[in-house]
């Protein structure tokens, strides 16, 4: 089935917002079933050199850079949203919107947890320019668009209590979402330039290693 790009509710509230503290939480729930986390920290080490920090697109209320620092891999923070309580000492945080963000060449490695299934093809081919002029590798973790995945989310939410938000927003996710080395392709990199590693998990997961080979 075709992408379908819908809007989600998340997007719309304040960081304070209560719906929007419970849908947080939530994800951080789904981000821990999917292994998000788990796969990035044992991925990113051996992807950047002495001296490198990788930048996170969507980096949201700082969850995953934390993680990621305290195991001593060094990420910087790009969101829309303030810079969160509790962003790692030292680490820098950018608030800009990722498609004009001016300072991309500073990253070698670009990273994006669940947020890359939010723009449209267009977008995405727009962003995927700018990436390529300065990446060296660029890592991913993506909401698997097939029916397995929608049913999955639906037995877990009401398990684990999930939000509003989180009801409506997570099947918007998932029929967002990517197959195989569809990212890739929509951000410009499926081609000689690049070694494209794509995988689809069990739990729901696209994954993506894509590393610039000259």
């Amino acid at each position: 089935m075709p992408r379908i790009l819908q809007a989600e509710l998340l997007d719309s509230l304040p960081p304070d917002h209560p719906d929007a503290r419970a849908s947080r939480r939530d994800l951080r729930v789904i981000n821990g079933v999917m292994g998000n986390h788990r796969w990035l920290e044992r991925v990113l080490p051996d992807l950047l050199r002495p001296g490198e920090a990788a930048l996170e697109l969507g980096a949201g209320d700082g969850t995953l850079a934390r993680r990621l620092a305290a195991r001593g891999i060094p990420v910087d923070g790009l969101d829309l949203w303030p810079r969160p309580d509790g962003w790692p000492d030292g680490r820098a945080w950018h608030r800009a919107d990722l498609r004009t963000f001016a300072d991309y060449a500073r990253y070698p490695v670009v990273v994006g947890n669940l947020i890359f299934h939010q723009f449209s093809g267009a977008d995405l081919a727009e962003l995927g320019a700018v990436l390529r002029r300065g990446a060296r590798t660029i890592v991913a973790c993506e909401p698997l668009r097939r029916r397995s995945s929608r049913v999955l989310l639906g037995v877990l939410g009401p398990l684990l209590g999930a939000n509003r938000v989180t009801r409506h927003d997570g099947p918007v996710s998932i029929a967002a979402g990517f197959r195989g080395d569809e990212l890739a392709r929509a951000l410009g990199l499926a081609d000689d330039a690049w070694k494209i590693d794509a995988e689809e998990t069990a739990l729901g997961a696209v994954r993506l290693v894509a590393t610039r080979r000259r």
